[in-house]
């Protein structure tokens, strides 16, 4: 006898059918918090605008060289540490420091990883999902003692920032013979070097993904996943009551909401964020350093966030972009006037658009917007 179901009209449906119809209806639900409420932009003029900059995106190789492909490929990397910071810190509302702890662990497990087993068979790839994963593992750790430990406010900035820098630390004085981990040497402060790119496993040969347009195209792809992805989960439940948190977690906790258990999910999937930023840099450069979790590598992406807009993930977003190119532009004629820069930018973001410069331009434009068309 085949199982069957009465819909609301008093007829009979096999489950066969009913199973397809609930996948739909989940599917449909899902597409549907592409929109929401804790999201920056909607419509069909939204939509559009977002469809021509990912074809802008895509044909920019066909009018650029391989080495300036590269070199933008080097900025997409950032975007998912500023993205995780975002949910952090934006949605969560818990400023952290440990980015950049999260995207250096990332890297050197990476790094020994394919130093040891190679890139043959597809390996860069397991040794990225393992080395996103153990950021993710660590950003538990940390996460599971701050928040169940009742650490709050700038504490939790404090403490992040600590880990950051006795990792640096640690790292900057591995030089010797005696630091290494089966063939990877660590090398102290010049740094592990000499790792495969990502390697994707072809039938006619293998595809080396180098600092050039076929990896430009890998981040671009996984870019508008990642954000798509984020955009459905911050507006679905999870978001809101990250959301609800962030303005007010007693009254969160009062409603019945486990505060500290939403606040280290967002850290964790941060964390993991932030690793894969780790990863992707050094499959990019095939080097990493110790410098790259220094103070001011902890500082930047706080900059980006805070002038893009911490509250949105699409203001974020288009921020990092802006002040990355900004900040690479500045580096030509020498770091010491980029940080200069930075630190004047974070200053009037502060002072004059608090809620980001980005979002703040893209609010007052949808308020003129939307008063030009009411007359």
């Amino acid at each position: 006898m085949s199982a069957s179901k009465m819909n609301p009209q008093g007829d009979h449906r096999s489950l066969v059918d009913v199973a397809p119809m609930a996948r739909q209806s989940g599917l449909s639900l899902w597409l549907s918090r592409l929109e929401g409420p804790q999201t920056m932009g909607r419509g069909k003029g939204f939509w559009a605008a977002f469809g021509l900059a990912v074809l802008a995106a895509a044909a920019y190789p066909l009018f650029a060289d391989g080495w300036t492909v590269g070199n933008t490929a080097y900025f997409l990397v950032w975007t998912f540490m500023a993205l995780g910071l975002s949910v952090i810190w934006g949605y969560a509302g818990a400023l952290s420091f440990g980015q950049t702890a999260f995207f250096g662990l990332a890297g050197y497990a990476y790094g020994v990883l394919t130093l040891n087993f190679g890139a043959a068979y597809g390996f860069t790839l397991v040794a990225l999902v393992l080395s996103v994963g153990l950021a993710a593992l660590l950003a538990l750790v940390l996460g599971y003692f701050m928040f169940y430990g009742r650490v709050t406010g700038v504490f939790i900035g404090i403490v992040t920032l600590a880990v950051t820098l006795v990792f640096q630390a640690f790292m900057a004085q591995t030089a010797g013979p005696e630091w290494a981990i089966g063939k990877a040497r660590l090398n102290g402060f010049n740094g592990m070097s000499g790792m495969p790119p990502l390697t994707i496993p072809w039938p006619g040969g293998d595809i080396l993904l180098y600092a050039d347009v076929a990896l430009y195209y890998v981040l671009l792809g996984l870019l508008i996943l990642v954000y798509l992805g984020l955009r459905m989960l911050l507006n679905a439940p999870f978001g809101n009551v990250l959301v609800a948190i962030r303005e007010n977690p007693d009254r969160a906790e009062m409603l019945g909401y486990e505060v500290r258990r939403y606040q280290l999910l967002a850290f964790i999937l941060g964390g993991g964020l932030a690793g894969l930023s780790g990863v992707l840099y050094t499959a990019w450069g095939q080097y990493i350093t110790p410098s790259s979790m220094s103070i001011t590598a902890a500082a930047l992406p706080v900059i980006w966030v805070a002038f893009g807009g911490r509250k949105d993930i699409t203001a974020t977003l288009i921020g990092t972009l802006i002040v990355i190119a900004l900040y690479q532009s500045l580096t030509i004629h020498g770091s010491q006037y980029a940080i200069v820069v930075m630190g004047t930018l974070l200053v009037l973001t502060v002072l004059f658009a608090p809620e980001g410069i980005v979002l703040s331009l893209a609010r007052w434009l949808s308020r003129r917007l939307s008063s030009a068309g009411s007359k």
